[in-house]
């Protein structure tokens, strides 16, 4: 029987050869842009974080120029994400944070990001992984709905998820791997319609082969 760290390998190996090209879907410039477009992105999409970002970047292009924003106006601008008057109130409280305590320069440091208001643990790896040295995985719905099919993990809470897909993955392939893992479940492992037939991981998906799956039935 395969065990988690021979189907990790074979992941990664898929996922390199179909995905190699995977990045943030987030438009950003810098690591502030990215932290704030990450916290609009809870419970939205990130096409609709983008068309957001763009009013919100270019009427507010950094923190300082956030921190003196109005909150109303702020939260007209993020309505569209959801949850708009907590988001709103958090990157306010964040941009101003930043300028009265780091000078108005993001820190690339994991406990200072999760002192902001409105950042986790999931937000500040986004960030580090693209910008810092990566210090975690990125567990979002996608991360979480496609490790646990395939078998990968077994626990469902995202942060034993992260600590189990850390024991498996090498560092140097942290952040990389979220990206391309969002992309597949983008793409062909589904939500509500995964696509198994088309899927080059159905061999060894606990998630296939539980539905009575097998390659002669394809």
């Amino acid at each position: 029987m395969m065990n988690k760290q021979q189907k990790t390998e074979i992941f990664l190996t898929f996922l390199n050869e179909k995905y190699a090209d995977a990045e943030c879907s987030l438009v950003h410039r810098n690591p502030f842009e990215l932290l704030i477009a990450t916290v609009l992105s809870a419970q939205c999409t990130d096409e609709r974080v983008n068309k957001v970002t763009s009013v919100l970047f270019d009427r507010y292009p950094d923190a300082e120029n956030m921190a003196e924003s109005d909150l109303q106006e702020l939260m007209e601008i993020v309505r569209s994400t959801g949850f708009y008057k907590n988001k709103a109130s958090n990157i306010l409280k964040i941009a101003k944070k930043i300028v009265e305590d780091y000078q108005g320069k993001l820190p690339l440091d994991m406990a200072k990001l999760i002192e902001l208001p409105g950042v986790g643990r999931k937000t500040a790896n986004v960030v580090l992984g693209n910008f810092g040295k990566a210090e975690g995985i990125v567990v979002d719905t996608h991360v979480k709905r496609v490790n646990s099919r395939i078998g990968i993990v077994s626990s469902g809470d995202p942060e034993k998820i992260e600590k189990e897909l850390i024991s498996l993955i090498p560092q140097n392939r942290w952040n990389k791997f979220s990206h391309q893992v969002i992309a597949f479940g983008r793409d062909i492992c589904r939500s509500r319609t995964p696509k198994c037939n088309e899927c080059g991981m159905r061999e060894v998906c606990a998630y296939f082969l539980n539905k009575g799956g097998s390659s002669e039935r394809i």
